[in-house]
């Protein structure tokens, strides 16, 4: 004989799954694997915009890291050190004893932030030496107003044809249009990126300075 309150415990099983807002007991299992996909499908939509944009901003101090500073020239040796020095495409052997200037192409990488050009031109500068003596270095932008200073062979000095500026291969002004002397850069001489006195490498320290003032100041 059926126990009336069995059979009609059997019956409300039986009829939630076809009755709108019957509570079976599947009801709050299905509620909490609703919930946990949708929590997880919300972590994922703000994770992965914010992941990328992380990863859009650190890139160029990620790049930076793994680059080391400077480019490499393909001889295992940077292009530019902690200090700022560059080494040139020239050597000591290929600058005149006799005190000739050599106009030299500097060569840099250049960032922009997200950016990166390399090796790329950045200046020129006048090279020169006197026997064995130190290699010397000068801007090639003049003082005055940034025109490029030339050298004059017949008269033996540095020229600027904008406003007639002139100075002697020490770099001196020898009128008094220019404001200061032409712009004197460092140089380091050095065998395979180490520093050597004796070294056929030149290194130099590449900056450009204020124009039309007395003072020095780098830019």
């Amino acid at each position: 004989m059926t126990d009336p309150a069995t059979s009609e415990s059997v019956s409300t099983v039986a009829c939630c799954g076809d009755v709108p807002g019957c509570a079976g007991p599947d009801t709050p299992r299905r509620s909490l694997l609703v919930q946990a996909l949708t929590g997880f499908l919300s972590i994922l939509l703000v994770a992965i915009p914010s992941t990328l944009g992380g990863l859009f901003f650190l890139d160029p101090i990620l790049r930076k890291k793994k680059s080391g500073g400077g480019g490499g020239g393909g001889t295992g040796v940077s292009r530019k050190d902690e200090q700022g020095f560059i080494r040139l495409d020239v050597t000591r052997d290929v600058i005149p004893a006799d005190g000739t200037p050599v106009s030299v192409t500097v060569f840099d990488d250049i960032e922009d932030a997200w950016n990166r050009f390399r090796n790329v031109p950045v200046g020129s500068i006048w090279l020169r030496k006197v026997g064995d003596g130190p290699i010397l270095a000068f801007n090639s932008v003049c003082p005055h107003l940034g025109c490029s200073v030339n050298y004059r062979r017949a008269e033996n000095d540095f020229f600027c044809p904008c406003h007639t500026s002139a100075f002697s291969l020490d770099g001196a002004k020898s009128n008094e249009v220019p404001p200061r002397d032409m712009d004197a850069l460092e140089v380091a001489m050095r065998t395979a990126g180490q520093d050597d006195a004796a070294g056929n490498e030149i290194w130099v320290k590449f900056l450009n300075f204020r124009r039309a003032t007395a003072e020095k100041t780098p830019i």
